[in-house]
């Protein structure tokens, strides 16, 4: 048996903070404001996961009202529901996901991404695709205001699912 799920998240771009995305710290002029470190990326794919369970959204899971979540590594979080799909009986079949910024290049952190959602998802590389492209100026993400994630997992019952290491 499998299940699909989809995730989105979009944050606002501020001064004074970090860029994280994918669990990479990207050298840019602003970063993404939120609670947690604000990995727009990190963020949709755990949305996507808790869907295709049907365990609500992440907000649910890890709310920005409790002070445990401030500024949390979302690659933690990401663990959690990873640990959470394992306790349902599933695993990560499939991951693709698109990440929408107008600024900075992302291509040159892909395969770190992929390295980082692939440990944390305790799947392989090779069942993980990272995109990233821009609005075209278009829209808050066009006009540098903020960025864009879209998600979709597909999950299998473990006893379908060789978990490789391959990372």
């Amino acid at each position: 048996m499998f299940r699909i799920g989809f995730g989105y998240d979009v944050h606002a771009l501020v001064e004074d903070r970090k860029l994280i995305l994918g669990g990479v710290e990207i050298p840019h002029t602003t970063g993404l404001k939120g609670h947690s470190d604000a990995d727009v990326l990190v963020h949709a794919i755990m949305d996507a996961v808790v869907g295709a369970l049907g365990l609500g959204d992440i907000g649910r899971h890890f709310p920005d009202t409790d002070p445990a979540y401030k500024n949390i590594s979302s690659l933690s979080m990401l663990e959690t529901v990873v640990n959470l799909a394992h306790e349902e009986g599933y695993g990560l079949n499939n991951l693709d996901c698109t990440l929408v910024a107008q600024a900075p290049r992302i291509a040159p952190y892909l395969p770190e991404i992929k390295h980082n959602l692939a440990k944390a998802l305790k799947a392989a590389v090779t069942r993980i695709n990272v995109k990233a492209t821009t609005s075209e100026g278009l829209g808050f993400c066009g006009k540098r205001e903020g960025m864009e994630a879209f998600a979709v997992v597909t999950l299998l019952q473990k006893e379908n699912v060789s978990v490789t290491q391959t990372i």
